[in-house]
């Protein structure tokens, strides 16, 4: 699966909700993932909050097989920036 099958499915989920602010997946070399204005995108831009992560752990979040609150305490996922935001995406996810 490549991030921009990732950010497609994002995008479909995405539909019908409004998404406030703007948040990056940085997922390092593989690349990043940024929500913005209601689109996910693969296009690199700045944001309100950045989650450090995995491609894997990425697909993992998303899938529910990642708990948000245990891969910070893991050390899977770390978080920069507005901490609003992250807890926005939580409920979009739930």
């Amino acid at each position: 699966m490549t991030l921009q099958d990732i950010a497609d499915q994002i995008q479909t989920g995405l539909n019908g909700t409004h998404f406030d602010g703007s948040l990056k997946f940085d997922c390092g070399d593989d690349g990043a993932i940024v929500l913005a204005e209601n689109k996910a995108s693969t296009m690199e831009q700045d944001t309100d909050c950045t989650i450090r992560l995995s491609q894997d752990n990425l697909v993992k979040l998303l899938t529910g097989k990642l708990n948000p609150m245990t891969g910070v305490m893991m050390g899977k996922l770390k978080i920069s920036g507005d901490m609003s935001v992250a807890m926005k995406l939580g409920k979009l996810l739930g």
